[in-house]
């Protein structure tokens, strides 16, 4: 499949991802009576990758995340030619979608943009939790995620189900760590609504491409040894019989 459709599934899968998920922070989450809150967020933002894991996961493999991106690289799963447009992609679709996100939310009249869904410690963390803490829990939230991708996607697994535990594990990812970071665990996603929060925000981006992809490669490394008998060189999710790997 050409480069040109794969890259465009990712930017559509990334967007989406930013858009719905930040949105549902920005837009949702406490308007008054019908707020969807903390639990709603963490299932928009599953909601968004088993969406589209379906939708133009066969197109591209899903990845929708530099961090993952890199980890299934690092775990033999994806190939080197596709590292760099992938995630050109995906961070051009997240900017994309904070854009119009922006957007939409300042046409309500007195709509501040605040940290605007954006990830952050110390005092832009929800609990102002210290850098360590931030960078410890989006390393390891990463590799766990990256975990669940490669496991739910390698041979033995249930054949095209896999972007329904892949939604869950990040609905789950940010039940538990909203509060520390606002929930990174994916560098693109970060990066679109930082550059609208503007400030801060945009010096503390740095954690939130290294902790992500630090957690990515070494689970990559991990899942290479754990799934070592298997022949697996392509990485897509599983939608069919034909493809078989995230």
């Amino acid at each position: 499949m050409d480069m040109t459709r794969r890259a465009a599934a990712e930017f559509f899968g990334t967007f989406w991802l930013t858009f719905a998920g930040c949105g549902a922070a920005v837009l949702a989450a406490g308007f008054p009576a019908l707020g969807i809150g903390f639990l709603g967020v963490a299932f928009a933002f599953g909601l968004t990758v088993l969406t589209m894991a379906y939708a133009v996961g066969h197109i591209s493999g899903g990845h929708f995340n530099p961090a993952v991106t890199v980890g299934l690289w690092a775990g033999g799963r994806c190939s080197s030619a596709h590292v760099v447009p992938y995630i050109i992609a995906q961070v051009i679709g997240a900017v994309v979608a904070a854009a119009v996100l922006y957007w939409i939310a300042s046409g309500k009249p007195g709509w501040v943009p605040g940290s605007f869904a954006a990830n952050g410690y110390g005092d832009l963390s929800p609990g102002k939790y210290s850098m360590g803490a931030g960078f410890a829990m989006e390393l390891l939230m990463t590799f766990s995620f990256l975990l669940i991708i490669i496991g739910c996607t390698s041979k033995g697994a249930a054949v095209g189900f896999a972007g329904i535990p892949i939604g869950l594990a990040l609905t789950l990812i940010h039940l538990v760590s909203i509060p520390v970071t606002n929930t990174s665990v994916n560098p693109a996603r970060s990066t679109g609504p930082a550059l609208f929060a503007g400030g801060e925000y945009i010096a503390q981006l740095w954690l939130f491409w290294v902790a992500p992809i630090v957690g990515a490669i070494v689970a990559g490394l991990v899942t290479r040894w754990l799934y070592e008998a298997e022949a697996v060189t392509e990485t897509v999710v599983v939608i069919d019989e034909t493809e078989r790997v995230a």
